[in-house]
């Protein structure tokens, strides 16, 4: 794979995340799985792509990661902004789950 098709995955795995780092206390257990989870993942996108850790690599992975980061948090606050728009820490569920039947 190169490089700009592993940042545009990692920028999409960090989508989720940032959605439940929006939802949680600054610097809290889950704050801290939020932003660190997704890190084993992209090391193993980047060594299962051949790419390895070279340096002229790392600025576009930390803006591809900390850019799904804040994207998740802004789908977040935009979703939570809507008028009785219910919204919970998984993006999944708000976008699959609830679109189907409210409880």
């Amino acid at each position: 794979m190169k490089l700009m098709e592993v940042a545009f995955l990692v920028f999409l795995l960090n989508i989720p995340f940032g959605y439940w780092r929006a939802n949680v206390r600054k610097f809290s257990i889950a704050w801290f799985l939020s932003v660190h989870v997704p890190v084993p993942f992209v090391i193993a996108l980047r060594l299962l792509s051949g790419m390895g850790f070279h340096l002229v690599t790392f600025p576009i992975m930390l803006l591809a990661y900390f850019g799904g980061q804040f994207l998740g948090s802004r789908i977040y606050h935009l979703r939570k902004m809507k008028a009785g728009l219910q919204v919970s820490s998984c993006l999944v569920w708000d976008l699959v789950g609830r679109s189907q039947k409210q409880w």
